[in-house]
Protein backbone atom coordinates (compact mmCIF):
# COMPACT_ATOMS: atom_id res chain seq x y z
CA UNK A 1 0.00 0.00 0.00
CA UNK A 2 1.50 3.32 -0.76
CA UNK A 3 1.95 6.21 2.20
CA UNK A 4 -1.34 8.56 0.45
CA UNK A 5 -3.37 5.36 0.54
CA UNK A 6 -3.05 3.82 3.93
CA UNK A 7 -4.86 7.21 5.52
CA UNK A 8 -8.02 6.39 3.45
CA UNK A 9 -7.68 3.10 4.27
CA UNK A 10 -7.68 3.74 7.73
CA UNK A 11 -10.49 6.33 7.87
CA UNK A 12 -12.60 3.43 5.89
CA UNK A 13 -11.50 0.93 8.46
CA UNK A 14 -12.56 3.31 11.43
CA UNK A 15 -16.15 4.18 9.56
CA UNK A 16 -17.09 0.61 9.02
CA UNK A 17 -16.50 -0.38 12.26
CA UNK A 18 -18.62 2.79 13.62
CA UNK A 19 -21.28 1.94 11.56
CA UNK A 20 -21.77 -1.89 12.14
CA UNK A 21 -22.60 -1.39 16.03
CA UNK A 22 -24.96 1.38 15.04
CA UNK A 23 -26.72 -1.68 12.45
CA UNK A 24 -26.50 -4.47 15.00
CA UNK A 25 -28.10 -1.90 17.51
CA UNK A 26 -31.13 -0.70 15.51
CA UNK A 27 -29.71 2.69 14.92
CA UNK A 28 -30.68 2.90 10.87
CA UNK A 29 -30.02 6.63 10.55
CA UNK A 30 -26.66 6.33 8.63
CA UNK A 31 -27.50 9.12 6.22
CA UNK A 32 -29.04 12.00 7.02
CA UNK A 33 -32.62 12.56 5.67
CA UNK A 34 -33.22 13.88 2.53
CA UNK A 35 -35.16 17.12 3.36
CA UNK A 36 -37.57 16.77 0.73
CA UNK A 37 -38.33 13.35 1.71
CA UNK A 38 -38.73 13.86 5.12
CA UNK A 39 -41.20 16.80 4.45
CA UNK A 40 -43.26 15.16 1.76
CA UNK A 41 -43.44 11.65 3.51
CA UNK A 42 -43.52 12.97 7.57
CA UNK A 43 -46.39 14.84 6.51
CA UNK A 44 -48.41 11.83 6.29
CA UNK A 45 -46.31 8.74 8.38
CA UNK A 46 -42.99 8.28 10.16
CA UNK A 47 -40.50 9.03 7.38
CA UNK A 48 -38.73 5.37 7.50
CA UNK A 49 -34.96 5.04 6.85
CA UNK A 50 -34.30 4.22 3.33
CA UNK A 51 -32.24 0.98 4.54
CA UNK A 52 -35.57 -0.42 5.64
CA UNK A 53 -36.34 -1.78 2.30
CA UNK A 54 -34.63 -3.11 -0.59
CA UNK A 55 -34.26 -0.38 -3.84
CA UNK A 56 -37.28 -2.56 -6.10
CA UNK A 57 -39.65 -2.02 -3.65
CA UNK A 58 -38.65 2.33 -3.21
CA UNK A 59 -38.95 2.25 -7.18
CA UNK A 60 -42.48 0.29 -6.89
CA UNK A 61 -43.46 2.46 -3.87
CA UNK A 62 -42.18 6.14 -5.97
CA UNK A 63 -43.61 4.99 -9.32
CA UNK A 64 -47.14 4.07 -7.63
CA UNK A 65 -47.84 7.49 -5.28
CA UNK A 66 -51.12 7.78 -6.70
CA UNK A 67 -52.27 4.91 -5.07
CA UNK A 68 -49.67 5.10 -1.81
CA UNK A 69 -52.05 1.97 0.29
CA UNK A 70 -55.16 3.50 -0.83
CA UNK A 71 -54.39 7.20 -0.63
CA UNK A 72 -53.26 9.61 -3.07
CA UNK A 73 -49.68 10.61 -2.65
CA UNK A 74 -48.62 12.02 -6.22
CA UNK A 75 -45.92 14.37 -6.26
CA UNK A 76 -44.46 16.49 -9.26
CA UNK A 77 -42.15 14.95 -11.36
CA UNK A 78 -38.85 16.88 -10.18
CA UNK A 79 -39.50 15.84 -6.47
CA UNK A 80 -40.22 12.09 -7.26
CA UNK A 81 -37.20 12.00 -8.97
CA UNK A 82 -35.33 13.61 -6.73
CA UNK A 83 -37.01 11.68 -4.25
CA UNK A 84 -36.63 8.37 -5.72
CA UNK A 85 -32.79 9.01 -6.54
CA UNK A 86 -32.15 9.39 -2.99
CA UNK A 87 -33.75 6.40 -1.76
CA UNK A 88 -32.21 3.86 -4.51
CA UNK A 89 -28.65 5.35 -3.03
CA UNK A 90 -29.22 4.33 0.36
CA UNK A 91 -32.09 1.44 -0.03
CA UNK A 92 -31.15 -1.62 2.06
CA UNK A 93 -28.47 -4.02 0.58
CA UNK A 94 -27.61 -6.16 4.09
CA UNK A 95 -29.10 -9.27 4.45
CA UNK A 96 -32.26 -8.90 6.14
CA UNK A 97 -33.44 -6.83 3.63
CA UNK A 98 -32.31 -7.97 0.85
CA UNK A 99 -35.85 -9.78 -0.16
CA UNK A 100 -38.76 -7.69 -0.95
CA UNK A 101 -41.67 -7.67 1.08
CA UNK A 102 -45.50 -8.47 0.02
CA UNK A 103 -46.61 -5.60 -0.93
CA UNK A 104 -43.65 -3.27 -0.13
CA UNK A 105 -44.61 -3.43 3.52
CA UNK A 106 -41.84 -2.87 6.03
CA UNK A 107 -44.61 -4.56 8.18
CA UNK A 108 -44.46 -7.33 5.99
CA UNK A 109 -40.98 -8.43 5.59
CA UNK A 110 -39.28 -11.31 7.38
CA UNK A 111 -37.09 -9.62 9.34
CA UNK A 112 -39.99 -7.67 10.70
CA UNK A 113 -41.88 -10.24 11.56
CA UNK A 114 -39.19 -12.03 13.21
CA UNK A 115 -38.21 -9.07 15.73
CA UNK A 116 -41.88 -8.89 16.58
CA UNK A 117 -42.74 -12.36 17.59
CA UNK A 118 -43.40 -11.75 20.80
CA UNK A 119 -45.67 -8.73 20.26
CA UNK A 120 -49.29 -9.70 20.92
CA UNK A 121 -51.82 -8.56 17.93
CA UNK A 122 -53.98 -6.44 20.43
CA UNK A 123 -51.01 -4.24 20.72
CA UNK A 124 -51.00 -3.25 17.18
CA UNK A 125 -54.90 -2.68 17.94
CA UNK A 126 -54.49 -0.62 20.74
CA UNK A 127 -55.28 3.67 20.02
CA UNK A 128 -51.99 4.28 21.48
CA UNK A 129 -50.00 1.96 18.68
CA UNK A 130 -52.89 1.91 15.71
CA UNK A 131 -50.91 -0.27 13.80
CA UNK A 132 -47.87 -1.59 13.25
CA UNK A 133 -46.77 0.68 10.98
CA UNK A 134 -46.57 3.25 13.70
CA UNK A 135 -43.04 2.86 14.90
CA UNK A 136 -42.69 5.78 16.95
CA UNK A 137 -45.11 4.54 19.52
CA UNK A 138 -42.92 1.65 20.83
CA UNK A 139 -39.79 2.85 19.83
CA UNK A 140 -39.00 5.84 21.06
CA UNK A 141 -35.97 7.03 18.61
CA UNK A 142 -37.51 5.49 15.79
CA UNK A 143 -37.69 9.76 14.28
CA UNK A 144 -34.12 9.18 14.30
CA UNK A 145 -34.01 6.38 12.89
CA UNK A 146 -32.69 4.35 16.58
CA UNK A 147 -34.97 1.21 16.31
CA UNK A 148 -32.81 -0.30 19.43
CA UNK A 149 -34.36 -2.11 21.91
CA UNK A 150 -33.26 -0.35 24.48
CA UNK A 151 -35.22 2.48 23.36
CA UNK A 152 -38.74 0.12 23.35
CA UNK A 153 -41.79 1.02 25.51
CA UNK A 154 -45.17 -0.51 24.65
CA UNK A 155 -47.71 2.04 25.61
CA UNK A 156 -50.92 0.76 27.37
Amino acid sequence: MNRSAAPKATVAIAFALAVLPAIADGNLMRVPLLPRYQQECAACHLAYPPGLLPAASWQRLMSGLDKHYGTDASLDEASVRQINGWLQSHAGTYKRVNEEPPQDRITRSAWFERKHLKVAPEVWKRASVRSAANCVACHSGADKGDYGDDGVRIPR
